[in-house]
């Protein structure tokens, strides 16, 4: 079941869910839109490398001007979210807008799946508290296109889950800045 906008809006005020910034006139009739930051990494390999799953590769960052930067295809740009939504008790889940769909940008490839408590550390007492994080975005687009930073990308709604919640807990939970992939650290790792 997908919350209504002012289902998002009564939760917020519960403290089951946190946006921050929160801006009203962002909020739609069942989802928060997020804005594009304007910091982007890129894989920064030699030409005719290959990205290695097993290892931590490289990357650069580009900043997005006032003016904006042209994006290009053929390359994946790793963004982020200016703002955190995520919740305790509700799963986030991440699309992109139709309008930026429209024009031939896909927002995320495969990680529009939040989970439940994504974010959430305990603080010196013990308390789970949301340290804020950001939505990772894994940006192509069909056509060279302009992009401008602060533009409202994509939109993140929130489903009530069925039965025991367990909170995430993995490699993206402090996440405040785009993040490449962390997946060489599963390499060794033995899974029970």
């Amino acid at each position: 079941m997908v919350l209504t906008g002012k289902e998002i809006l009564k939760q917020m005020e519960a403290g089951t869910i946190d946006i921050a910034p929160f801006i009203p006139a962002n909020l739609g009739p069942n989802s928060y839109d997020v804005s594009l930051n304007r910091k982007l990494l890129v894989y920064d390999l030699p030409p005719g490398a290959a990205l290695d799953m097993k290892l931590e590769n490289p990357t650069r960052t580009l900043v997005i001007p006032d003016e904006g930067l042209v994006l290009e295809p053929g390359m994946l740009y790793l963004g982020c979210s200016n703002e955190t939504a995520t919740s305790n008790r509700f799963v986030p889940m991440f699309e992109g807008r139709s309008s930026i769909g429209r024009l031939g940008i896909n927002t995320h490839i495969t990680a529009g799946f939040g989970d439940v408590g994504w974010g959430y550390l305990p603080d010196p007492t013990g308390k789970l508290v949301c340290q804020f994080p950001t939505w990772t975005l894994e940006i192509e687009v069909v056509h060279p296109i302009r992009v401008y930073p602060d533009v409202r990308i994509g939109q993140v709604y929130f489903m009530r889950p069925e039965g025991e919640i367990t909170f995430y807990k993995g490699k993206y939970t402090q996440q405040r800045e785009p993040q490449a992939s962390r997946l060489f650290q599963d390499f060794g790792e033995k899974k029970v």
